[in-house]
């Protein structure tokens, strides 16, 4: 199991701030700018390379879910990024795809 399973199971604690059946939104426990979420889907994709086109539903709403949390944060307006990091070199660190929405702060280019 993923730390992400774990903690859409609820078995590891987590600032949750958005949740559908195939969602999950969560505050970053090491946050990089002052708004720092992450949105997983519940089912299972390694990494965004690993995604099939019968996942592209699933893929849309992650963004779809990305602009409502921003929105319900505050940073639509002042703006915000959006990362998926893809293996090692990128710096994937749980092999479940994930977003990381951040905002709250200007961000600089390019990132890292």
């Amino acid at each position: 199991m993923t730390l992400f399973e774990k903690i859409a199971a609820r078995e590891i604690p987590a600032r949750i701030v958005h949740e559908t059946d195939e969602l999950l939104a969560f505050h970053d426990v090491n946050p990089q700018a002052p708004v720092h979420v992450l949105i997983v889907p519940k089912r299972v994709i390694p990494r965004i390379a690993d995604a099939a086109a019968t996942d592209a539903e699933l893929l849309g709403k992650l963004l779809l879910a990305a602009r409502e949390i921003a929105q319900q944060l505050g940073v639509a307006e002042s703006g915000y990024r959006l990362v998926i990091n893809s293996g090692r070199d990128a710096g994937e660190s749980v092999p479940h795809l994930h977003v990381h929405l951040l905002g709250g702060r200007h961000l600089t280019w390019p990132p890292g």
